[in-house]
């Protein structure tokens, strides 16, 4: 293997990597990290997304070298956009349910012949996700993973292609940089996992709020790619 190849190489470890950690690939994951309870299932559904990266990179990047083809723009802002749309949802479902957590209820007392009412506002119990089987619940982050790689795939397409002119070395260059990219996020995902998987059990209270913060921040960087998309 040529030395500048095999610089390459490590050049693109060190970009997965890295591009595990843009806002919108923290912002999905989160939304489905926030959920759980174990810091194991935690990291496993980073490496789920960063499995549906990969495989997308690869599909696309297998494409283009075969078909000698280039990924529009246009069609670049599309798929971003539908990330955007995707961080809407994900983020809205969590939102809500971090939300509907609380109870309220209204009590009633008399004293002296006098009624009070009283309002209490309380955690509901917190459903169990055990019986959840691991693939099932793969499933979401493997799937927005692709997205991503739909979405990410055009610079990186471009940059490789005019770089390095061996279909072989594109496509190594491709699946290095993707396994990068899985392992950033397995790393970012444990890291995200930490607080919620501290206050899932002890402190109800945080770790609804963790979950409403974490909702919040994926629904806002959604509506900002669409809002970006849609002015360009």
């Amino acid at each position: 293997m040529e030395s500048s190849l095999t610089a390459a190489l490590g050049v693109g470890f060190l970009l997965g990597i890295r591009h595990a950690a843009d806002a919108d690939h923290v912002a999905a994951v989160s939304t489905f990290v926030s959920q759980e309870r174990s810091l194991v299932r935690s990291c496993l559904l980073g490496t789920f997304w960063g499995v549906g990266h990969t495989a997308t990179l690869l599909l696309v990047g297998l494409t283009c070298v075969l078909f000698k083809l280039t990924i529009t723009p246009r069609l670049a802002q599309g798929v971003e956009a539908a990330v955007g749309c995707a961080l809407i949802l994900l983020g809205g479902h969590v939102l809500l349910r971090s939300l509907g957590a609380w109870g309220i209820h209204r009590h009633e007392h008399t004293h002296d012949g006098h009624t009070h009412s009283h309002v209490h506002i309380h955690l509901a119990g917190r459903a169990s996700h055990a019986h959840r089987h691991l693939l099932r619940g793969g499933a979401r982050p493997f799937l927005m993973g692709m997205l991503h790689g739909m979405a990410g795939s055009a610079a990186l397409m471009l940059l490789v292609l005019a770089t390095i002119p061996s279909p072989l070395g594109a496509l190594a260059y491709i699946l290095v940089f993707g396994i990068g990219s899985t392992a950033g996020m397995l790393l970012l995902s444990g890291l995200i996992g930490i607080p919620f998987a501290l206050t899932a059990d002890r402190w109800h209270t945080a770790n609804a709020a963790l979950q409403g913060l974490t909702g919040a921040a994926s629904l806002i960087l959604g509506l900002v790619l669409v809002w970006g998309t849609a002015g360009s």
